[in-house]
């Protein structure tokens, strides 16, 4: 399942667009789509290994991006220039078109799960928080990752509740609009409690100079550090016998077991879950294992905008900078896919189609159609970004950027929910 023109903020001219950014939305974007169309299962009964390689990680990247390009469209490392109180009705605009857009996706009940409602949130609640200092907004996003969790576990298993439940739709938000926002917050497919996170961290990286091959080559090596050290972690935690057995007694009824699938929380039945390191688990080491993959993507994709093969990128970064548009098709398409195709087929003609037409669509116009709707939207009513100054010369895009990011998602081939 998956969770913004770009959705997090206005379009800029393409030469202050950070190439590097949009293509590691790009791929994120790419990536979902593998996790919607590719079979969660082999021939033989294992796990696929290239769903394996997705799943889990496309809505991370895609969640720490948004908090990206919230702080770069804000001024990134160079500071904000529109006013406090009207980037944070800006961003509320914002937030509730995608909520909008995410509400009649949901009702059309597609097989994929749904992320923009649980974005649109999220974008609400970082908008006051977006001008804290970077080291703060870090430090925040990480223990924040590390511990609701268990604030999650703990109250899921004072109220007896159990996820993911049915998508929230606009139907179902009028009708029942606490369990509907139960679900958002706490029991969904990307609660907020927990996800939240990756925007607080993505924010952080948002303010750095994001330009410097230092920075780049950092941020790299961070996610490479969090991504071992939260499979460590979890593998010295959940690997004994005494462990093993623990979650084999309680996975019992429940319908997982220790390899999944989970649909963003895993069952309050035992404490010892949540040392699991499984995709959309929404466990500790899946959410810093995850970011960390997150950040590699995004320092990898940065190195490799200020080498020669930037040309290679710019296919992806195209299709980066408008994935509401991108993502919104997709999942259209998936819903009237008749008769699908094999699934490493159904995967390539809708990636295929994604970058051609983004490519497509970015020599004529500066947005894509959504992006260009909600701009006018954000602008008509909360009243214009106030206008940048030059940007300057650097490997050819600068800190513009920002980007709005669907979820990730799956179609059920042998589950009767969408799965993450």
């Amino acid at each position: 399942m998956s969770s913004t023109v770009d959705i997090t903020a206005p379009m800029l001219p393409r030469s202050r667009r950070l190439v590097g950014v949009d293509a590691a939305r790009g791929l994120a974007l790419l990536g979902m789509m593998a996790a919607h169309l590719l079979p969660r299962l082999g021939p033989t009964g294992e796990e696929s290994q290239a769903f394996a390689l997705v799943d889990g990680r496309s809505s991370a990247t895609f969640a720490l991006l948004a908090g990206v390009g919230l702080a770069l469209a804000d001024g990134g490392h160079a500071g904000p220039r529109t006013p406090y109180g009207r980037m944070v009705a800006r961003t509320a605009v914002r937030a509730v078109l995608i909520l909008l857009v995410g509400l009649l996706l949901a009702d059309l009940q597609p097989p994929v799960a749904i992320i923009l409602q649980y974005y649109a949130v999220s974008f609400v609640l970082l908008a006051p928080l977006l001008r804290l200092p970077a080291p703060l907004l870090g430090a925040a996003g990480l223990l924040w990752l590390g511990l609701t969790p268990v604030l999650s576990h703990a109250l899921r298993a004072v109220w007896a509740l159990e996820g993911p439940g049915p998508q929230v739709g606009l139907v179902a938000l009028l009708v029942q609009p606490v369990a509907s926002v139960t679900d958002l917050l706490l029991t969904g497919y990307y609660p907020v409690l927990t996800w939240f996170g990756y925007l607080l961290v993505g924010a952080a990286v948002g303010r750095l100079a994001l330009t410097r091959t230092s920075v780049a080559a950092g941020i790299a090596a961070a996610g490479a550090v969090l991504l071992v050290g939260a499979t460590v972690v979890s593998g010295v935690l959940s690997t004994s016998p005494t462990a093993r057995a623990v979650l084999e007694e309680a996975s019992l009824g429940t319908g997982r077991t220790t390899e999944g699938p989970f649909y963003g929380t895993t069952p309050t039945t035992t404490w010892q879950w949540l040392a699991l390191d499984v995709p959309h688990s929404g466990t500790p080491p899946d959410l810093l294992g995850t970011t960390g993959a997150a950040l590699l993507v995004l320092g990898g994709c940065l190195l490799l905008s200020r080498t020669p093969v930037l040309w290679l990128l710019r296919p992806l970064a195209a299709a980066g900078s408008m994935t509401l548009t991108l993502y919104t098709a997709h999942v259209l398409a998936v819903l009237l896919q008749q008769p699908d195709l094999p699934a490493p087929a159904s995967w390539a003609v809708h990636a295929v189609t994604a970058v051609v037409l983004a490519t497509a669509v970015r020599a004529v116009w500066s947005r894509g159609p959504l992006e260009a709707l909600v701009a006018a939207v954000v602008d008509g009513t909360a009243g214009p970004a106030a206008p940048r100054g030059p940007a300057p010369a650097t490997d050819g895009q600068t800190a513009g950027g920002g980007g709005w990011t669907a979820g990730e998602g799956a179609r059920p081939d042998a589950d009767p929910d969408p799965r993450p």
